[in-house]
């Protein structure tokens, strides 16, 4: 099986979520459960560092509501396409993400170290981003609403 980062972070999440009675378990318990379940080291280690990093990355709790353009870089367009780009763009204006949030997932998804960024990826980063955030539970389930929507169609 190959596995991917985003792999063993959707795991995580998935049993984070429904396991919400739990403790959280420290690093090395992490990798030693990981491990059983079958995922490889380099992943693991990968999924557990990108995970520090959102825990880092402080967001302003007065996120502005204007819109904003936002101008990709070089790195980052070759990373997010332009359907990828158009539909973080939506998530912002239908109010899942704010500018600040936005820039957040932005970072997440190159964290990532995939070179063919998805729209599936770019929704449970989102929500995954949500998630770590308080006062941010009506946008999540709006986000977890999209992830877990049987026909990913648009939401014109």
């Amino acid at each position: 099986m190959k596995e991917t980062v985003l792999d063993v972070l959707m795991y995580l999440f998935e049993v984070f979520v429904e396991g919400e009675d739990y403790p959280e378990p420290d690093r090395n318990e992490l990798q030693e459960d990981l491990k059983q379940v079958g995922f490889g080291q380099r992943e693991i280690e990968r999924a557990l560092d990108w995970l520090d990093g959102l825990n880092s990355e402080k967001i302003g709790t007065n996120s502005s509501q204007h819109e904003t353009i936002r101008l990709y870089d070089t790195v980052e367009q070759n990373h997010i396409d332009p359907y990828c780009r158009g539909y973080i763009l939506h998530l912002e204006q239908i109010g899942i993400l704010a500018p600040d949030q936005r820039e957040l997932v932005i970072d997440r998804l190159l964290a990532l170290g995939s070179d063919d960024i998805d729209v599936e990826q770019i929704k449970w980063v989102v929500m995954m981003v949500l998630f770590s955030q308080p006062g941010q539970e009506q946008a999540y389930e709006q986000m977890e609403d999209l992830v877990y929507a049987e026909d990913s169609v648009s939401l014109h």
